[in-house]
């Protein structure tokens, strides 16, 4: 029996899916690219904000096509289950994240066959679907900052962190397999730990510190940090440890305190500005990272020039926006100062437009620096290396550092490249040397 499986939504949602298929693997099914020389279809989905459910819904017709057994599972699965279930009849199976640990059960039950042995969803058992060089490591799942048009509470529960020993194991058995760089991913990365440490405070630092001890890996990246939860303990340890990448993805969402108030966020736009003035005075060649939301019921006209005004002067390394996603059974679902599509629609493409140009200005000052740059793929037609340097995360929204070398490098070396042009969001450069790994 042959299985293949598509991933929607998140990098969360991702490590979900690589258990999923060392799960199947292990049970004795084959895995397969193709969708049409599966048995059966698994499609993990995203229900987080509008279009991410329609990507869902479109991906669900379309695999319904290939007229294989389909199993829908993921977040749209655990927050639309019944609605599936009566439009979309021929899904064989809707798996809501509650099921997960019967995951194996329902499979060999639809299949039929007793042969097949299937073990639990475990960390330990990903197969990893993106580059084995540079894996998320997840160190919790759910959210307790209930923000007012967030539906991650209502799919994924309460923050529940991981243990640590459970994660130090995961990450070593990533390093043995060829992980040089861990990226630390959850909803809320900078609370790690808070919920199972009896002093109730982050052991982030803590864990950081212990994985810096595995040998053979270059790097460390925290992704999704929320504001008004990075220490100072955390600060130093991001400046101080040389394995630790100085780059902050912070999701700050606006910078109005109104609308950030409406919005159930923590802090103001005085905490937001002088937190990014303090991680730049400690680390002045810090790569910032935000998303924003606009378009938020309530968002005036002064909040959103108040907003762009922002982008201009605090000239962000990557930025993302979003136009607000009206979710139901979220709190801002009914609040009644709702903006229209045309206005989000606008107000996000001016967003946009700034952001361009402080990209590409920023993008041309990195022409004559050197970056040390992990690889990931080489493209045989056109002999250019791909990788990233601490300045790039793997989600694909960054861009990468493409390069060439006169000498031969093997995927996963630790490379020096010397960045002489830019494309869009990529840098362009050629190795000056390997670098020699301590």
């Amino acid at each position: 029996m042959k299985v293949g499986l598509i991933s929607l939504g998140c990098a969360k949602n991702l490590v979900d899916s690589e258990m999923i298929l060392g799960m199947v693997e292990k049970g004795g099914l084959e895995i397969v690219q193709s969708p049409a020389e599966a048995d059966l279809i698994i499609i993990n989905t995203c229900g987080f904000i509008e279009e991410a459910k329609k990507e869902s819904i479109a991906t669900i017709k379309e695999m319904h096509g290939y007229h294989k057994k389909l199993i829908v599972a993921g977040c749209y699965a655990e927050r639309y289950k019944t609605k599936l279930e009566r439009e979309m009849p021929y899904i064989d199976k809707v798996v809501t994240l509650k099921d997960y640990p019967h995951f194996g059960d329902i499979i060999q039950n639809m299949l039929h066959d007793d042969s097949l042995k299937f073990g639990p969803l475990d960390y330990q058992n990903r197969i990893i679907a993106t580059s084995v060089v540079t894996p998320y490591l997840k160190l919790s799942d759910g959210c307790d900052n209930n923000c007012t048009y967030c539906a991650i509470p209502l799919i994924r529960g309460r923050f529940k962190s991981r243990s640590f020993e459970d994660i130090v194991k995961e990450a070593e058995m990533l390093v043995q397999n060829g992980a040089k760089e861990l990226n630390l991913i959850s909803q809320d990365t900078t609370r790690y730990g808070s919920d199972i440490n009896l002093n109730k405070s982050s052991l982030l630092p803590e864990l950081i510190r212990r994985l810096s001890k595995l040998p053979g890996l270059v790097m460390i990246r925290i992704l999704y940090l929320y504001p008004d939860e990075i220490t100072d303990e955390l600060l130093d340890e991001m400046k101080n440890n040389p394995l630790v990448a100085q780059y902050f993805d912070v999701p700050i969402q606006h910078v109005s305190t109104s609308v950030l108030k409406h919005m159930n966020r923590r802090g103001t736009k005085e905490y937001i500005i002088n937190l990014f003035a303090k991680i730049k005075n400690m680390m002045p060649k810090a790569i910032l990272r935000t998303t924003l939301i606009v378009g938020f019921p309530g968002e005036t006209e002064a909040d959103f020039e108040d907003l762009k005004k922002f982008v201009i002067t605090q000239e962000f390394d990557r930025l993302g926006v979003f136009a607000y996603s009206r979710e139901e059974d979220t709190p801002a679902y009914d609040f009644i100062d709702q903006i229209s599509d045309e206005i989000k629609n606008e107000r996000l493409e001016q967003i946009m437009l700034v952001q361009k140009k402080i990209a590409s200005k920023k993008n041309k000052q990195q022409i004559g620096q050197i970056h040390h740059t992990i690889i990931e793929a080489y493209d045989e037609d056109s002999h250019f290396y791909y990788g990233r340097s601490f300045a790039f995360a793997p989600d694909d929204i960054d861009g990468y550092i493409v390069f060439q070398s006169k000498q031969s490098h093997q995927i996963g070396d630790d490379v020096d490249v010397k960045i002489t042009s830019t494309f869009g969001y990529d840098l362009i450069g050629d190795a000056i040397s390997k670098r020699i790994e301590e």
